[in-house]
């Protein structure tokens, strides 16, 4: 089966993973079709795994033991993805917006995360759910300054969410 694993935090805060080692990593591992997609922690690869628990965790585990950092993911089959892609209720052409896919562990973390958005104040932003994801779209200049921006860089989502703008969820599921 074909897999994404999203990677959280990695070639930010400190935590630096070349492509070239990521990829050697999921090799290591044993898949196949192993590619990987900017530099911002994406995977894409083969496996025979039928858990994907337990497929999350040993990807996590070897990650954490190479590059020597807590290394947490969320892993989606890459029909998930193109799920996500395809489903997206935003303008992907929209020059003045980025439009992103929250990833989130569960379906109680998602959940959470709607009503944080509903809790705060709203400025040009759009936040909707979407098939197992959360979509986001929100002006260019405001991403990381937006209520809803500052609420998904809390340490509080570390564990539980990543998320990646339209372009490259596309680039990941061609």
């Amino acid at each position: 089966m074909e897999h994404a694993a999203l990677l959280r935090g990695v070639n930010v805060e400190g935590i630096t993973i070349r492509s070239a080692d990521l990829k050697g990593l999921f090799v290591g591992l044993g898949f196949e079709d192993v590619r990987t997609y900017l530099a911002s922690g994406n995977a894409r690869f083969t496996s025979d795994a039928a858990d994907r628990a337990e497929l999350k965790a040993t990807i996590e585990r070897a990650l954490t033991a190479r590059f020597g950092y807590e290394a947490w993911s969320v892993l989606v089959t890459l029909d998930e993805l193109r799920r996500a892609r395809d489903e997206l209720p935003f303008d992907p052409a929209d020059t003045t917006h980025n439009s992103y896919v929250i990833f989130g562990a569960d379906g109680a973390t998602r959940d959470a995360l709607m009503q944080k958005y509903h809790d705060l104040p709203h400025g040009e932003d759009c936040v909707l759910p979407g098939p197992g994801v959360i979509y986001w779209n929100v002006p260019v200049t405001d991403t990381t300054s937006s209520p809803f921006g500052k609420e998904l860089g809390r340490t509080a989502w570390k564990r539980t969410t990543t998320n990646r703008n339209i372009r490259t969820v596309s680039r990941i599921t061609v």
